[in-house]
């Protein structure tokens, strides 16, 4: 069976793995759109089996605690008008997360990272447009193949920019529903935004997307968030819708 190992760089919060990179390492053995759903907070620097229990399903575990889960599913998801790229930048010096974040150094969009460590995407608010958007130019730091970013950074990069619509609620990603539509390659810009879509109890829906500089879409996902109680400092979700 498959060993998988979350580098401790590919955190969210500072003892466990980004939501949405551990999602599209997930997603990896599955071919087109796939529905991720998280169980337990994601581990670091500990081998975890990536399993086929039955068709079309598969499973991370941390010996017999299931971590997350994916299953083939079609994403259908209407996406906003694409920002450009200087609007994602005007955007960008507004984010929030640069007076009060809840993971500073989340891998994704953690200020308190170094240069050249963290992805470094900082979704600011649109008003006009109900919208967030942050401008992207991957570097050679991120995980890639002959330039080609993995698809495990799309998927992080689809997951904090959908939280960023509730901000300032606290919550964690409990489900990632995504599509990966064309690559991205080191060097080249991007804009990635994300909206809201609704909510109903402690869960929060939003969608996000990946756009090329020309505006064509790269990635896409809906997004469930659980939003913590306040007593909570992990999590363990049924995340439907």
């Amino acid at each position: 069976m498959p060993q998988v190992v979350i580098d401790r760089r590919f955190n969210g919060p500072p003892d466990s793995g980004n939501g949405g990179y551990v999602c599209g390492l997930i997603a990896n053995a599955i071919e087109g759109p796939a529905v991720c759903t998280l169980r337990k907070p994601p581990p670091l620097d500990r081998e975890l089996i990536l399993q086929t229990p039955e068709q079309g399903k598969v499973v991370l575990w941390d010996g017999d605690v299931v971590i997350g889960e994916a299953v083939p599913e079609p994403l259908s998801l209407a996406l906003p008008e694409p920002p450009s790229f200087d609007e994602a930048v005007e955007a960008s010096r507004h984010y929030a997360g640069f007076q009060a974040h809840l993971f500073p150094t989340c891998f994704v969009c953690g200020p308190g990272r170094p240069l050249d460590d963290g992805m470094q995407l900082y979704p600011g608010a649109i008003p006009e447009r109900s919208i967030v958007a942050t401008p992207w130019t991957p570097n050679a730091s991120m995980p890639h193949e002959s330039h080609r970013i993995r698809d495990e950074i799309l998927w992080a990069a689809l997951d904090c920019t959908s939280y960023f619509p509730h901000y300032p609620a606290k919550a964690v990603l409990g489900r990632l529903h995504g599509e990966l539509l064309r690559e991205a390659r080191v060097g080249e810009r991007y804009m990635v935004v994300g909206w809201k879509i609704g909510g109903e109890g402690r869960k929060r829906w939003s969608g996000s997307a990946v756009f090329d500089e020309d505006g064509n879409a790269c990635a896409s996902a809906k997004a469930t968030w659980i939003e913590l109680k306040p007593d909570q400092s992990g999590f363990r979700v049924e995340a439907g819708g």
